[in-house]
């Protein structure tokens, strides 16, 4: 075990007064115990409620792990990242608790016989809803625990460790009998990488393109070839009653499917060569169908690697893909190709055709229907209907059609732009079938759909809503809508008939909890939990949904939290926190658009600056910063000016309130949000400090595209320079504070971006310092880290914003 750990910190200008350009070892620090207080509160359970509305299962988790947990071993390969002592991933959140409700009673059962520790996952009720099965991650391997709901009693049910490196694969094939795949050795068999390797590793192309993004983690040499060969094979079995027997031979599977009849499955297998550019879900790969002793029936596709995929975010290989099961059929596969040789600029009148085959798989494949953009997916329904998703990322569009599987027919819904919220619809509420599928629920003699709409997006403001689509007139008619000052949505539909529902209701000062609605009845609402505020220090803070216009028109809101007694009069503005994430838009009606609600109770998770109104800030959350397409220009075209437009209009509109000081103003962000900060630094002089985490700041570190553009490097090698801050390091003379975690798995934001821009901003004389939270990966989990870095940004803004000026 690890004794000590600290963070390494790079710094440019330290918070005391003398500066320090070497490199300090720092132990961990807290934040003020107001931030550590939110950070560490307990997490609500979440819930999962059977079909019938009898039993609740309560899931507990706790709220962060140590730093000593993620420091255990580790391999990085394939673009995965797997713990080599238990064949699992190495880093998951886990439930530690589990407890049963009846839900008339409201008597609660503390589930016996749970593993201690219990580090669990993978929860799944079976097709009866009387037993419940998860995984239990141990040290040296994973478990599988059944819970009798009739006992309320978890037992271990596995012979043999399960492997779920690839995915846990967990299916019930009935109510006693499940599928999951085991290990075939222990991990104390895998290969020792030797001190003499064969040779060198040696990477070739002869004059084919091979574009890629820049993922992370990738195989490098021959020896992690065969550790994810280790580590990737498994036994795929089926357990009634504790006894395993396996199915097939051991193979290494990317996925596993269950014919609707419970007759075959769809199985997707991964072959040599891997690949040293592209990740596992990318490598060779045999898509079959077999039986339940495993014996292939039918080989449907054999996939090359995905290396020769086009750049180009519609671009693709030429090659099947999107294999599924009919859910309204008994054993009928279907997947789609591309007419245009997976170039979406061919000139052709449909760009994919979707294909089907039915069992016995021995006659040919089926034209269903043609797509006229990509296609995306189908919901099934019966044999009437069926709802076919099709679009374009690089125009932002999506469509859905109708398609009679009798007829063949296949007739357009709607079409609308993915950033059109207020267009949505939402969903179609499901219900399972005579195979135990979930699929489309029609009403009203079959005339209409029931659509789901979590969001429902509006003027003013989120505000869900459950409906009824007319298939005919093509239009919704609202049956219930939350009610404007909650935030209320649909979380299950217990009964599509008599329009029975579970929502999530919550307000500003009300904590999320689910209630019982009986639409038909209009009965009262019945409570069926009874959360309480896990924040009790954020209690008195004020939440405003804030609008106001940039100089060329375009509406922007943001969330705007004031501390607990503000007065405006008494205490004149404050210090200000703007945090954002920048999104692309080819329509300046889309980037107007209301988001999210005022009346959302303030949930914290570690990386929300909303800590910071305990300590006397104005905090604007997530402000909006639209990059949006110009005439015939991209949205990233003007990046630079329009984020200069955003920023002042947020401030500006602060100022105006006078809740806000001009001369105190800070930008933060992660990610995209870092790179937002870095580049508003570099460019604008209307901050006093920044937070960047986790960012990229050299773009031609990504050149196949970043992000929501798709043009290559070499196709606009201008942008790729205009839009890096690291080629205006030189320019940043503000303060900012640079957080990256040094296992940073996220495509493209490698942490030499922040190693490389801190060096840049150092050389050229700034001000800067550099935080590199030690097995951090983009996403940040560790307790000590976390709090850590809640001090770096609490003493960040201390320094350089609280000050009045």
């Amino acid at each position: 075990m690890i004794k000590k750990t600290f963070i390494y910190f790079l710094i440019g200008a330290s918070l005391s007064t003398t500066l320090s350009y070497a490199q300090d070892d720092v132990s961990y620090r807290v934040p003020p115990k107001e931030i550590s207080d939110l950070l560490l509160a307990k997490p609500t359970p979440s819930i999962s409620m059977d079909g019938k509305a009898e039993w609740i299962l309560f899931s507990e988790r706790n709220s962060y792990p140590s730093v000593e947990e993620l420091a255990l071993p580790e391999y990085r390969i394939a673009g995965l990242r797997i713990n080599p002592n238990n064949f699992s991933p190495s880093r998951q959140s886990f439930i530690n608790n589990f407890t049963l409700q009846n839900f008339k009673t409201k008597q609660s059962f503390q589930v016996s016989g749970l593993p201690q520790p219990l580090l669990a996952g993978s929860v799944s009720w079976n097709p009866s809803e009387n037993k419940i099965v998860f995984t239990n991650t141990t040290a040296k391997g994973v478990d599988l625990y059944m819970i009798d709901v009739a006992t309320k009693k978890a037992a271990k049910i596995n012979k043999q460790h399960l492997n779920v490196v690839l995915g846990s694969g967990i299916t019930w094939l009935n109510d006693q009998t499940v599928l999951y795949r085991t290990i075939l050795q222990p991990a104390s068999m895998a290969p020792q990488k030797p001190l003499k390797p064969k040779g060198p590793t040696v990477q070739q192309n002869l004059g084919k393109a091979a574009p890629s993004p820049t993922y992370q983690d990738l195989i490098k040499s021959p020896y992690d070839e065969s550790l994810f060969a280790f580590y990737g094979t498994s036994q795929l079995v089926k357990n009634t009653a504790g006894v395993e027997s396996p199915i097939g031979k051991p193979s290494i599977y990317s996925s596993v499917s269950l014919s609707p009849d419970k007759k075959y499955l769809l199985v997707s297998t991964i072959k040599k060569p891997f690949s040293y550019l592209v990740t596992a879900g990318g490598f060779p790969t045999t898509v079959a169908i077999q039986d339940l002793m495993g014996k292939v029936v039918k080989v449907i596709a054999e996939l090359p690697s995905r290396e020769g995929t086009p750049s180009g975010y519609d671009n693709l290989q030429n090659v099947p893909r999107s294999f599924d099961w009919r859910d309204d059929e008994p054993a009928t596969i279907t997947w789609a190709k591309p007419l245009d040789g997976g170039l979406i600029k061919t000139d052709v009148p449909f760009h994919d055709a979707v294909y089907a085959l039915s069992a016995p798989f021995t006659g040919s494949e089926k034209e269903l229907f043609k797509t006229v953009t990509r296609y995306r997916g189908v919901q099934w329904g019966n044999e009437n209907i069926a709802l076919v998703n099709e679009g374009l990322r690089s125009k932002q569009t999506t469509k859905v059609s109708t398609y009679n599987p009798s007829t063949g027919i296949l007739a357009e819904l709607y079409t609308r732009n993915q950033t059109d919220a207020y267009g949505s619809f939402g969903s179609p509420v499901t219900t399972k079938n005579k195979y135990g599928r979930q699929v489309i629920t029609l009403v009203d003699n079959n005339t209409k759909m029931l659509m789901n709409n979590p969001v429902g997006a509006s003027q003013k403001g989120d505000l869900p809503y459950l409906a009824k689509f007319d298939l005919a007139t093509k239009t919704n008619e609202i049956l219930w809508r939350s009610a404007e000052g909650t935030y209320e949505f649909v979380s299950d539909v217990i009964d599509p008939v008599k329009l029975i529902l579970l929502t999530r209701k919550e307000g500003q000062k009300d904590v999320p909890n689910y209630y019982l609605k009986n639409l038909t009845a209009n009965t009262p609402d019945v409570a069926v939990t009874n959360f309480t505020n896990p924040y009790p220090g954020l209690e008195g803070v004020t939440k405003e949904k804030v609008f106001y216009k940039r100089a060329d028109g375009i509406d922007l809101t943001g969330d705007l939290y004031l501390p607990k007694g503000y007065d405006k009069a008494k205490d004149g503005p404050l210090p200000t926190i703007i945090w954002a994430y920048p999104r692309e838009f080819n329509s300046a009606a889309d980037a107007a658009q209301v988001r999210g609600s005022e009346n959302r109770f303030t949930t914290l998770s570690w990386a929300s600056p909303v800590f910071w109104v305990t300590r006397g800030y104005a905090v604007l959350d997530n402000a909006e910063m639209p990059i949006v397409a110009q005439g015939e220009k991209r949205p990233n075209d003007t990046f630079v000016e329009q984020l200069k437009l955003n920023a002042e209009a947020a401030i500006g509109k602060l100022a105006d309130m006078g809740v806000s000081d001009r001369k105190r103003m800070a930008v933060g962000g992660h990610s995209y949000g870092a790179f937002m900060t870095a580049n508003l630094l570099a460019h604008t002089n209307l901050f006093v400090a920044g937070i960047a985490r986790s960012g990229a700041y050299n773009r031609t570190l990504t050149p196949f595209g970043f992000q929501n553009e798709e043009r290559t490097y070499w196709q606009a090698p201008q942008l790729y320079y205009d839009m890096s801050p690291f080629s205006y390091a030189d320019k940043i003379k503000t303060p900012i504070l640079l957080i990256h975690g040094d296992s940073d798995d996220n495509t493209g934001t490698y942490p030499i971006n922040s190693e490389r821009l801190f060096s840049a901003i150092k050389g050229a004389g700034g001000t800067v310092r550099f935080a590199f939270l030690p097995y951090e990966a983009h996403s940040y989990r560790g307790k000590e880290n976390i709090l850590h870095m809640l001090w770096e940004q609490d003493n960040w803004l201390e320094t350089y914003v609280k000050p009045k000026k």
